[in-house]
């Protein structure tokens, strides 16, 4: 659907049409009132779905003032056309108001929560999401009126809110949609996303037993945290390690025996 003129200076021509339409409004209210008053199962629900389909120029223009934020405008209409439906089951013309105003904040809601519900890749607070929504038409607001970007401590003056909150919308919007990590890196030529992501480190393992081990360490004999450390930091040998502290080769195996056997039981204890 092109829209008119009149569209673009983000009024929402269709439901004035349907407000200033001769006759549409109590064409509408009347349906529903006959619904009502019939008795019969089938007739009355021909009478909603005639009313259902006068009043979707309504659902379409509550769903025209959500363009452009990322969304297919025919999930929007969609979706307006459900808040609609479910307006006309849940309509009781007993209680005196028009459908008109009945049905709107009710398809205004469903489209909202949509908004909020769906369209989120990763999903953020809900306060983020609501501020979401008022965030952007406030930008673009701003932005009309200041000739440039607005800066964020000026949307939060608009919206009454403090600069954190907005600051910490504008990161959850990055979550709106998500890349796929089948995705080219630079538009459809080179590798992928997935291709460009690390692999497994495969000392992560060990992180667990080495943190566990530096306090057991630390409760070793001076003479013991030496030996270990020249035979498994520096690499040295046995014999290497025999000439450096003064004593024989056997005698180093004996104590690295010693320690390790040590290391392990307070490790298994722990």
């Amino acid at each position: 659907m092109q829209p008119d003129a009149s569209m673009q200076t983000g009024d929402a021509p269709e439901e004035v049409r349907l407000d200033g339409r001769p006759g549409l409004r109590s064409d509408v209210d009347e349906l529903l009132h006959a619904a009502a008053r019939c008795s019969c199962p089938k007739k009355q629900q021909r009478l909603r779905s005639e009313a259902v389909t006068a009043a979707m120029p309504l659902a379409r223009s509550i769903a025209l003032r959500y363009r452009g934020r990322g969304e297919s405008m025919d999930d929007l209409v969609q979706v307006a056309y459900l808040g609609l439906v479910k307006a006309v089951s849940r309509f009781d013309p007993d209680r005196g108001s028009d459908f008109i105003a009945f049905a709107t904040p009710s398809i205004t809601g469903e489209v909202r929560r949509w908004f909020r519900d769906r369209g989120w890749d990763v999903r953020p607070p809900r306060r983020l999401q609501d501020l979401r929504a008022t965030m952007l038409p406030a930008v673009q607001e701003l932005a009309q009126e200041l000739g440039r970007t607005p800066r964020s401590v000026e949307v939060a003056e608009k919206l009454g809110v403090s600069t954190d909150e907005v600051l910490e919308t504008m990161q959850a919007v990055t979550g709106y949609t998500a890349d796929s990590l089948d995705a080219p890196v630079d538009r459809e030529e080179g590798p992928t996303l997935a291709e460009t992501l690390g692999g497994n480190d495969a000392e992560l393992d060990d992180i667990e037993d080495r943190l566990s081990l530096g306090p057991l360490l630390a409760q070793l004999p001076p003479r013991d945290r030496h030996i270990l450390s020249l035979r498994f930091y520096r690499g040295w040998t046995q014999s290497e390690i025999a000439e450096d502290i003064g004593v024989t080769q056997m005698q180093v195996s004996r104590l690295l025996t010693k320690a390790l056997g040590r290391l392990r039981e307070q490790l298994l204890a722990s």
